[in-house]
């Protein structure tokens, strides 16, 4: 009985990043996963094929991080991977080495989304630099974070 150690690499929450739904279920302005990347869907259609085949769904559908365009064709009675897209708002703190040290509304403290490298990026420093109080709007899925924007902090 002792050759029965058994060694687990992880704790996670038994939470899958996915689920599954039908392709005929989805929908444009819908999420889905497409070559291991979670995507926004633009553009779908359904074409029917001949007296035999599967009518087969056509999407085309933008990276949620890298806005890079992915196209997929896949039979409309298959299923397709659909991620957990999370939307969170902080309060901006800092900016600290390319690093966004914000304050969730519960006052924990997040400083591990990185500073877009995009144009964002520079209007949420020099907004920050001109002492504004920003609401920093952050995107999760699939275990990947980023600031997507920002806006100037609710008066109290």
């Amino acid at each position: 009985m002792a050759d029965d150690d058994h060694t687990f690499e992880s704790a996670a929450s038994g939470a899958s990043l996915t689920y599954p739904m039908q392709c005929s279920a989805l929908r444009k302005n819908g999420h889905v996963v497409i070559k291991g990347r979670p995507c926004k869907i633009v553009d779908m259609s359904t074409s029917k094929t001949g007296k035999h085949g599967h009518a087969k769904v056509h999407m085309v559908a933008i990276d949620i991080f890298t806005n890079k365009k992915l196209e997929d064709i896949s039979p409309s009675t298959h299923n397709m991977e659909v991620p957990h897209v999370k939307r969170d708002e902080y309060t901006l703190v800092d900016i600290d080495d390319g690093f966004l040290s914000m304050m969730a509304p519960d006052g924990s403290m997040k400083d591990d989304v990185k500073l877009p490298d995009s144009e964002l990026g520079s209007e949420i420093t020099s907004a920050f630099e001109d002492g504004r109080e920003l609401t920093i709007t952050v995107i999760s899925s699939m275990g990947e974070e980023q600031a997507i924007a920002f806006r100037d902090a609710p008066k109290n």
